[in-house]
């Protein structure tokens, strides 16, 4: 077995490309500024390359940096799912829960705290993943899925749909944003799963589908690339929200394409009976109706 870096430095590292920044990922560790740089120097001594590029104390993530940061935030969720499960719980009071990992970390992570102080007694265990899973075979109680609807063998209850559409850092090519959908001809249009065509038949515009440079497959990764300024991203707005709210990303233009697909909540059938489902259910909805309630301006295309 390969040589592994050492680990202090591979969790400051993968803290410091989550955050951008030094001083956030400290605090999340539990750290200095200092320790964190001094951990990310040794990792990219260790590794011979630079993984941020360094303007004062600004930081910003190299494109290699952010594909290593993904696989090593995915590896920490799995080992700290693992040793969630190895800890006694009683089996009456733990809820399981698997959502793909951008909306579990954009929305559902956040309010999480919510159903906690209402169910105290009920411990949250909560997954990511961008995988159809077998959610009886393993044990999971409810999973939060983006799709169509069919899901054979699973109770399968309507969330809420989302929409798409451009942002960009507000400092992107030096704050000269595209000011109407023909300028993103020239501007760099970054990739994800989802593709951009549908957006942009609906502006009117003829343009390929891009290609090149890196293809992200979490969201979140394409936000952040967004965010340092790479380039414009086609976002969904339930996990591009927050970003947008607080100024970090500009919303492009007044235009927006519903989804094809849907935010669905799916429990295999004996589990949809236990009492911490029912009770997650019932608040997941609730917390649906007031997002929705606050957000349908925003929402409208």
């Amino acid at each position: 077995m390969s040589r592994l870096p050492n680990f202090s430095a591979l969790r400051a590292f993968e803290a410091a490309a989550r955050h951008g920044n030094f001083s956030r990922a400290a605090e999340e560790l539990h750290l200095t500024h200092g320790a964190i740089s001094h951990q990310v120097r040794k990792l990219e001594e260790e590794l011979g390359l630079p993984l941020f590029l360094r303007n004062g104390r600004h930081v910003t993530v190299t494109p290699q940096g952010r594909q290593f940061a993904l696989v090593l935030g995915k590896a920490f969720t799995e080992i700290a799912t693992a040793a969630q499960a190895l800890r006694p719980a009683p089996a009456n009071t733990r809820l399981t829960i698997t959502a793909i990992p951008s909306f579990a970390a954009r929305w559902l992570a956040p309010r999480l705290g919510h159903f906690i102080e209402r169910h105290p007694g009920i411990e949250v265990l909560l997954q990511t993943s961008g995988a159809l899973q077998d959610l009886e075979g393993e044990g999971i109680d409810v999973g939060i899925r983006f799709g169509r609807g069919h899901y054979p063998g699973l109770l399968v209850q309507p969330l809420m749909g989302d929409v798409y559409y451009p942002v960009c850092s507000p400092h992107y090519r030096g704050g000269n944003l595209p000011a109407t959908p023909a300028e993103l001809a020239q501007a760099t249009l970054l990739r994800s799963l989802e593709p951009w065509r549908p957006w942009l038949a609906a502006a009117g515009l003829p343009l390929a589908e891009p290609v090149g440079g890196v293809l992200y497959e979490d969201l979140s990764m394409l936000i952040r690339s967004a965010i340092d300024g790479d380039g414009v991203a086609l976002v969904r707005h339930v996990v591009a929200l927050q970003e947008v709210a607080a100024g970090r990303l500009v919303r492009l233009f007044d235009m927006a394409v519903p989804c094809a697909d849907a935010y669905y909540l799916v429990s295999p059938p004996a589990a949809a009976q236990r009492e911490p489902v029912r009770a997650f259910r019932a608040w997941l909805g609730e917390e649906i109706a007031a997002f929705q309630a606050r957000e349908a301006p925003t929402l409208l295309t």
